[in-house]
C-alpha cells in the first residue's frame, strides 16, 4: 500500500512520546507568550503593522515573481541596504525565509571538494545546508574552535565553518572571535547563523557578529532572520559584495524560490528604523532573560544561563516536558516544548523566549507558573 510505511513511523512516535500537533492560535490570545521569537515586542507594534500594510498597499501582496525576474522591488533594495549599514557589512541579500537564506550560503558556498565544519549544535537549516552541498562536511564539538581548527588543518583546498551565533535550543553563544581565528589560521571561511542573535546582541541590537568585532569581514558571512527580533517573515545573507553577487548567480533558493512578499519587507523596514531609534530595547531583552534565569535557578528549577534571550530549563522525558508544557498553557502561561529530534542532546526542555516588553508583573507570573506546574 502506498505510504503503508506511514502508519509504522506514526506509531513509533507516539510510543515514544514525540508527536507533534498543530494548534491554531487566535488573533487575541489570553496567554502569557513566552514561547514565541518575538524578542522586542515588534510583530505587534503599530509602526511595524503600519509598515506591512502600506507596502502592501503599494506594492501588492505578493511579490508576483522570483527575484531575478519580477520579485524584486525598490523596497526589497532599500531593506538589503538598511540591514548591511545597520548590521555594518558591505551588502545584503533578501530570502523569504531564514531557512532559505542558511541553505543559500552554506550550498552556494561549499562546492564540490571543500570541507565544511559544522558545529554539532547547529540549526537543521544550516544542518540541512550542509546535507545539500557538495562539499565534505565533518561535525564536530559543540562550541570548540579546537575542534574547529582540527578539523581544518585535516585537508587543504576550499573550506568553510558554520556555527549558530546563539543556539536555539539553550540559548548559548558561539565563540565568534576565537572561531575566526581558527578559521584565518587555515584560509577558511566563517558563515553564522545570526537568528538569534540580531536585535539582541551587539550595540543597539547589531548583532553578535557586530559584537565579536567582525561585521564587515571580508571571510565572514552571516545570516539572518527577520522574523524574529524584527517582528516580520523572511531572511537575508550579509557579507562581502562579491559574495552577494555569487549568491545571486548560484544560490538557488535565491533564483528559484519567488521573492519576499512586500508586506515582510515593509515590516521589516520599520522594524530597522524603531531599532535605530530605540536601541535599548536589545538590552531590555537581554535583562528580562537574566531575571527569568535567576528567578527560576533560584526556585530550584534546572535553566541554562543565557547569552542572548532564549532561556531553556531542563525536563525529566520528552512526556514530562510536552505535560509541562500543557500545564503552563492550562494556567495561562505559553511556553516551548524541545524535545528529540529537536535537541541534538536528547534532552528534553522548556524553551522560554525574553522578550523587551515584559513587565515585573509578566516576570513574576512567568516563574510562578512554571515552577508551580514542575514535573
Amino acid at each position: 500500500m502506498a505510504f503503508g510505511w506511514i502508519d509504522e513511523r506514526a506509531r513509533a512516535r507516539r510510543t515514544a512520546g514525540l508527536v507533534r500537533t498543530l494548534r491554531p492560535r487566535p488573533a487575541d490570545s489570553p496567554l502569557l507568550d513566552l514561547a514565541s521569537n518575538d524578542y522586542l515586542g515588534l510583530a505587534r507594534h503599530p509602526e511595524i503593522t503600519e509598515g506591512a500594510a502600506r507596502a502592501a498597499r503599494t506594492w501588492g501582496g505578493g511579490a508576483t515573481g522570483s527575484r531575478l525576474v519580477t520579485g524584486t522591488t525598490e523596497l526589497h533594495a532599500q531593506l538589503e541596504r538598511e540591514l548591511a549599514d545597520f548590521c555594518g557589512f558591505e551588502a545584503a541579500l533578501v530570502f523569504s525565509s531564514g531557512y532559505a537564506a542558511n541553505l543559500a550560503a552554506v550550498t552556494a558556498l561549499a562546492p564540490h571538494g571543500s570541507l565544511i565544519v559544522s558545529d554539532a549544535g547547529n540549526h537543521a537549516s544550516l544542518i540541512d545546508g550542509c546535507r545539500l552541498a557538495r562539499g565534505t562536511t565533518q561535525v564536530v564539538a559543540h562550541a570548540d574552535p579546537d575542534a574547529v581548527r582540527k578539523a581544518l588543518g585535516t585537508r587543504g583546498g576550499p573550506a568553510l565553518a558554520v556555527s549558530d551565533t546563539v543556539f536555539s535550543v539553550d540559548g548559548d553563544a558561539a565563540p565568534l572571535a576565537d572561531l575566526a581565528d581558527a578559521c584565518r589560521e587555515h584560509g577558511a571561511g566563517l558563515v553564522v547563523d545570526d537568528a538569534h542573535g540580531l536585535g539582541v546582541l551587539g550595540a543597539g541590537g547589531r548583532g553578535a557578529p557586530h559584537a565579536a568585532g567582525l561585521a564587515g569581514a571580508e571571510d565572514v558571512v552571516v545570516t539572518v532572520t527577520l522574523s524574529k527580533s524584527l517582528g516580520s517573515q523572511g531572511g537575508a545573507v550579509l557579507g562581502p559584495a562579491r559574495v552577494i553577487d555569487h549568491l545571486v548567480n548560484a544560490a538557488r533558493t535565491f533564483i528559484f524560490d519567488t521573492g519576499l512578499a512586500p508586506a515582510a519587507a515593509g515590516a521589516a523596514l520599520a522594524a530597522l528604523t524603531l531599532l535605530r531609534r530605540e536601541p535599548e530595547r536589545a538590552a531590555r531583552a537581554r535583562a528580562v532573560a537574566g531575571e527569568l534565569h535567576a528567578r527560576l535557578t533560584a526556585a530550584g528549577l534546572e535553566a541554562v544561563r543565557p547569552d542572548a534571550a532564549v532561556v531553556s530549563v531542563r525536563a525529566p522525558s520528552p512526556e514530562a516536558a510536552v505535560r509541562w508544557a500543557a500545564d503552563c498553557r492550562a494556567a495561562g502561561l505559553a511556553v516551548g516544548c524541545f524535545r528529540p529530534p529537536s535537541v541534538p542532546d536528547g534532552v528534553s526542555r522548556l524553551r522560554l523566549t525574553a522578550r523587551a516588553d515584559l513587565g515585573e508583573a509578566q516576570i513574576e507570573r512567568a516563574v510562578r507558573v512554571i515552577d508551580g506546574t514542575r514535573p
